[in-house]
């Protein structure tokens, strides 16, 4: 569902509510996307995916976890950088 700020304010607890019924609501501004508001439980979901550890557990049970790989060191130049 697509809800502008404006809205999204005035009915937050409605807006909530949709994520954790319908999934994912999107918040815009005039001309852009703002945010999207997901339910804890698809946060955390989709969290979980991006962690590496199923690709830890799938290459710790494939017939290739004995393999050595090398690593090549790679050196480059530095640059300065103003924060």
């Amino acid at each position: 569902m697509l809800v502008r700020l404006q809205d999204a304010k005035a009915l937050f607890s409605e807006v909530v509510n949709r994520a954790r019924d319908d999934g994912p609501q999107l918040v815009v501004l005039p001309g852009e996307d703002a945010v999207v508001i997901v339910s804890a439980e698809a946060f955390d979901r989709d969290r979980e995916r991006h962690t590496g550890r199923r690709l830890v557990e799938a290459l710790a049970i494939s017939p290739l976890r004995d393999l050595e790989l090398e690593r090549p060191l790679v050196i480059g130049r530095v640059r300065d950088v103003d924060l």
